[in-house]
């Protein structure tokens, strides 16, 4: 229905009330209403009964603190780099471009978690978020290098089809390992500083990479912290993040090898997940058994933590699978 044909119906309906049973004008003022939330652009009922773009920004960044520093173990440096990021491009009533963030480290460490807690805090609670959170997984959508023009042209279509409808969405891209080369700068137009593209403003728009990429750059500095006896909390960020940037422009291995994403300077954030020592790993099981509905057993948390701390073999150190297998270790233990 037009937004004009909408206006001549509610000017109707108060002639229309006196001429009908006391029922049927309930039902017909009741239904005008519903009429009008539905039409809305920003109906707090089309928003629960449909799917709404939260256009109102609503994150509640001490919501989103606290999920962060409960459930991720180990990560004080992406939490505060996250928050950050956020924080600017959120509260920016127009921000001047795109949130760009690539997460790296090693498997396990909590990347594809973090993600997943902003995209559970970004839209309205009880909203449905398929048609605003967009997951692609190198591997399942971009299978083959020898149709990269391909899905080079789908990807384009697909980001700006969705940014034209909801221009807070969200994009997560992982396995960017396995990405073929040339494949990510298709989207190089869509993270610029421009006001628009072709009529659609992509500023309040949100894209992840998740990397595997830079893993062993980041625990090779952790462990030189860690062996010269300093905390890794005094890791110095601003070196990690320009080393991140070095290392996978260079790295055949990285899905942004000689980007154009990293020669233009369009990431906003290289954010570093520290390997997970042997503390890390304790709070990871506990967390598990919990979630399964199991009592916190301090003598299996600490022979599940101790068997998975396994590098440096010497040291022994940190988890080379991070908390990625815990899950099963723990249904096992049980």
């Amino acid at each position: 229905m037009k937004p004009l044909s909408l206006g001549v119906f509610f000017l109707l309906v108060p002639a229309l009330v006196p001429a009908l049973d006391p029922l049927s004008a309930s039902l017909l003022m009741g239904g005008a209403a519903i009429t009008w939330q539905l039409f809305s652009p920003h109906s707090w009922l089309k928003c629960r009964l449909l799917e709404c773009c939260n256009v109102k920004d609503t994150l509640n960044f001490s919501v989103v603190k606290m999920d962060l520093e409960r459930k991720v173990f180990g990560q004080h440096l992406a939490v505060q780099l996250v928050l950050r990021a956020l924080n600017a491009n959120i509260y920016s009533k127009r921000p001047k471009k795109p949130l760009v963030m690539s997460f790296h480290g090693w498997t396990g460490t909590g990347k594809t978690f973090l993600s997943s807690i902003i995209a559970e805090n970004l839209y309205q609670p009880g909203a449905p978020r398929r048609s605003f959170v967009h997951h692609f997984n190198t591997v399942l959508h971009f299978p083959h290098a020898s149709r990269v023009h391909l899905y080079k042209e789908q990807l384009q279509n697909w980001i700006r089809g969705n940014v034209s409808a909801c221009p807070r969405s969200l994009f997560i891209f992982s396995e960017m390992d396995q990405m073929p080369h040339g494949l990510i700068d298709s989207i190089t137009p869509f993270l610029g500083y421009h006001e628009e593209i072709d009529g659609v403003y992509y500023g309040k728009a949100i894209f992840i990479f998740l990397n595997n990429a830079g893993g062993d750059k980041i625990t090779e500095i952790a462990l030189d912290y860690w062996r010269r006896q300093k905390r890794r909390e005094d890791i110095p960020v601003k070196e990690l993040q320009h080393l991140l940037s070095k290392e996978i422009f260079r790295n055949t291995n990285s899905g942004f090898f000689q980007s154009q994403l990293i020669q233009k300077n369009l990431i906003d954030y290289f954010i570093p997940f520290l390997p997970l020592e042997y503390q890390h790993v304790k709070e990871c099981v506990r967390e598990e058994l919990r979630a399964q509905g199991h009592p916190e057993d301090e003598d299996l948390i600490t022979e599940i933590a101790s068997a998975m701390t396994d590098y440096p073999s010497e040291e022994r150190i940190y988890s080379s699978k991070g908390c990625k297998t815990v899950a099963s270790r723990v249904t096992l233990s049980i």
